[in-house]
């Protein structure tokens, strides 16, 4: 069985044009039918790429450190005493005086530079993996400054539960429903009862309930994870559920463009709450380029709800915003959550359809319009845990 040592390896080779023909053939036969291979690939590709541009950045600041102490050296003068006039001040350039040890240090790496490169590559990479085994490669995106947008609500149902026990002095004939913990926004997936919100939202769920406009509540279920892009699929599980119908809006696989006016729906409060700003940046916190970052107000329990495009077209999934930035907000990018999809689908049996809307039906109705459409595909997804 192959480690991620091993994977790594594997893509590095083919990435360099080193594997034989028959190995890279087999290895493109094997993308294009395993998605959750190509997955792998595709992570391994951003995070070389990543490497690769800090190490750019590294040797670039170390040329300029040379450049600067070359002129301050130059710049310099030194002091030296001579018996017949006393002292005299001229320029003496440094002698640069290298050590056997350091002489043979240096001829072993021109040496072995390649061997060498190869296998920091792969060490660096296995520890990557490891860290994406143990959920903490951005699993819950608790950087400094940034805020995943979970709304603790226990407190507050606590402290309402605690008044109205006064009001009625005790006078209730039932006890009162135990409140969630958190909650978050969620939406649609498919019509047989597939939903998506963030991988922070249901982090550590006991059990998960949907609850939609008319109140209508379904209780639900995680079923595939994408931690390291903040996503969560959930499944409804009650009998009483017969589907969502036809869902109005297409999920965008490509890329959004740099302006473009968005809007996004959310349950940062009881009643659902709409939002519109534009698309201000095609990365995310520090750079990420598996998010967007978007000029809208959001709060705690937004995070999961869509963020669509002016025709309709969904593009996004809230996660969080940037606590020292004025209205900047991230959203992970349709195209993985497309991805996840795919994985998914790869493995699922056949009775577990995956059937992704293809054709919106928003494009051209005034915003109003849009949002009669959407609210009913837009839930709160309440997270309970055991105390």
């Amino acid at each position: 069985m192959m480690t991620e040592a091993d994977y790594y390896a594997l893509f590095e080779a083919y990435a360099a044009g080193e594997l034989a023909a028959p190995a890279r053939a087999d290895l493109e036969a094997r993308l294009s039918a395993d998605p959750t291979f190509a997955l792998r690939y595709a992570d391994f590709t951003e995070l070389t790429d990543t490497l690769r541009a800090l190490g750019q950045r590294q040797q670039a600041r170390q040329q300029l450190r040379g450049i600067h102490a070359a002129m301050l050296a130059a710049e310099a003068p030194a002091e030296i005493e001579t018996p017949a006039a006393g002292k005299l001040t001229h320029t003496v350039h440094p002698i640069l005086r290298i050590s056997r040890t350091e002489r043979k240090l240096r001829e072993f790496w021109s040496g072995h530079r390649a061997t060498v490169g190869v296998a920091a590559s792969v060490a660096v990479m296995a520890v990557f993996a490891t860290l994406l085994g143990l959920d903490l490669w951005r699993a819950t995106k608790t950087q400094p400054g940034y805020q995943a947008l979970r709304l603790e609500i226990n407190k507050i149902k606590r402290n309402q539960r605690a008044l109205s026990t006064i009001i009625t002095q005790g006078t209730a004939t039932t006890p009162p429903v135990e409140p969630s913990k958190f909650s978050g926004t969620g939406f649609a997936l498919t019509s047989e009862g597939y939903l998506v919100t963030s991988y922070h939202v249901i982090q550590g769920a006991d059990s998960v309930l949907i609850e939609g406009r008319d109140r209508q509540r379904f209780r639900a279920e995680p079923v595939y994870s994408d931690v390291k892009h903040d996503l969560a699929i959930l499944r409804i599980t009650d009998k009483k559920f017969n589907g969502f119908g036809r869902l109005p809006y297409a999920i965008k696989s490509g890329q959004a463009d740099l302006g473009e006016r968005v809007f996004t729906l959310g349950y940062p409060r009881e009643d659902v709450v709409y939002g519109e700003g534009a698309l201000s940046a095609r990365s995310g916190f520090e750079g990420d380029t598996a998010f967007y970052q978007i000029s809208i107000p959001v709060n705690p329990g937004n995070s999961g709800g869509p963020l669509l495009d002016e025709r309709g077209n969904l593009i996004g999934v809230v996660s969080g915003r940037q606590n020292d930035a004025q209205s900047a907000a991230f959203a992970t990018k349709s195209s993985y959550l497309v991805r996840l999809v795919d994985s998914l689908a790869a493995t699922a049996k056949a009775d577990a359809p995956y059937h992704l809307p293809r054709y919106g039906q928003l494009a051209g109705s005034g915003r109003p319009q849009q949002l009669k459409k959407l609210r009913d595909y837009v839930f709160v997804v309440k997270v309970y845990e055991k105390e």
